[in-house]
């Protein structure tokens, strides 16, 4: 990320989780960019926006208690994108049952590529060890991989002397 994204960048966090990636994120973009960032879980929102008044990122920030899949509801139509990250599967210390889900996560893929401006990428971490984990993740190595080549590069690091279904991080960049 810090490879792709200047101060005054916009750019998503999916799914914000503990807001890791979203202070990442918000330090990155400084005090001219502007993050979005996503959750379906009260918890998540709750955890992100302590971690980012912690921080004293709050308002470079915009945290929505919604599915990424509504990601093209905030973005003005002209909106540039320079990086979105998801991190799929479930919050780390909640409910395990309350997982991404294959369709939201390729919709909200879909219309973050429609913004996403030249060498931007949307990284994609496949957590596939819970209920649905390998059905998604197998869902978006199957989109990723029919990407037009002239348009999209497509990077897929995988662990193979790990157990347990080690994640995949997949990295979409834009030509």
């Amino acid at each position: 990320m810090n490879q792709v994204v200047d101060p005054g960048d916009t750019v998503i966090d999916a799914t914000v989780g503990n807001g890791h990636d979203t202070v990442y994120l918000a330090k990155l973009v400084g005090s001219h960019g502007h993050v979005f960032g996503f959750d379906i879980q009260q918890r998540a929102i709750d955890n992100t926006a302590k971690a980012l008044q912690a921080a004293r990122l709050t308002p470079k920030v915009t945290l929505t208690l919604a599915g990424h899949e509504t990601v093209g509801k905030l973005l003005t139509a002209e909106q540039p994108v320079k990086c979105a990250v998801f991190n799929l599967g479930y919050l780390p210390g909640g409910d395990k049952n309350i997982v991404t889900k294959p369709a939201t996560t390729l919709s909200a893929v879909k219309t973050i590529q429609q913004h996403l401006v030249t060498n931007g990428v949307i990284i994609l971490l496949l957590y596939a060890g819970h209920p649905g984990g390998q059905q998604e993740a197998q869902a978006v190595i199957d989109y990723v991989s029919r990407l037009d080549q002239h348009r999209f590069q497509v990077l897929r690091y995988h662990f193979i002397n790990q157990i347990n279904f080690p994640p995949d991080l997949i990295a979409i960049q834009k030509r």
